[in-house]
């Protein structure tokens, strides 16, 4: 039988990305937030948990992981994120492959993975769609929310690759600086695409 295609879906932060996944869900095609997955880990009963605190003791709690507390004992610290890192992304990835087994009959799947260029999760992937939109309406939906600061938005842009490398290396550009209802329908054209080339 063959496999399901796999679209990866990525893009920098405040571009869209989440409005987009739901646009795909809406549209009846799975998604794997991988974003989502670290959260539940690492969330009030976390399976991840106690492996956490064993590597980094008293960032955790029955709440789950203390975010602010292990991120002082993670950031800037390329050593303590790596080892943090060896934690996680096995984790992940043995979720991710749960749910390809899960939906092994579907015609597409989306891997919802926020750094796929930064970190090379590219592998295993059919094709890439990249969210974006003008640096101006990023930098807008980015500073109204809650805590963020316009220093804390400039330190994330160092650590993301550039919009414009993210687009000249996808495969499919979703613009999401106009309507919903066009950006819509720009999904639901390259869904209705990629099924077309696809069939199951």
């Amino acid at each position: 039988m063959s496999r399901p295609f796999i679209l990866g879906l990525t893009g920098s932060i405040g571009m869209g990305k989440s409005a987009v996944a739901l646009m795909l869900r809406e549209l009846g095609v799975p998604v794997f937030d991988a974003d989502a997955t670290v959260h539940r880990l690492q969330g009030p009963g976390g399976a991840l948990l106690p492996a956490i605190e064993a590597a980094f003791p008293g960032t955790t709690s029955p709440h789950g992981v203390d975010r602010p507390a292990l991120g002082a004992q993670v950031f800037g610290n390329t050593d303590a994120l790596a080892r943090l890192e060896a934690i996680v992304h096995p984790a992940v990835a043995e979720e991710r492959a749960t749910f390809l087994l899960e939906y092994a009959g579907e015609p597409i799947l989306v891997f919802d993975i926020p750094l796929l260029f930064e970190k090379g999760h590219g592998a295993g992937l059919d094709a890439v769609a990249v969210v974006s939109a003008p640096a101006e309406m990023q930098r807008t939906r980015v500073l109204a929310r809650p805590g963020m600061t316009p220093e804390k938005f400039a330190q994330i842009l160092t650590l993301q690759v550039p919009d414009a490398e993210k687009r000249a290396r996808a495969d499919h550009v979703i613009d999401t600086g106009v309507t919903l209802v066009e950006t819509r329908a720009q999904v639901a054209a390259l869904i209705a695409s990629i099924r077309q080339k696809n069939p199951r």
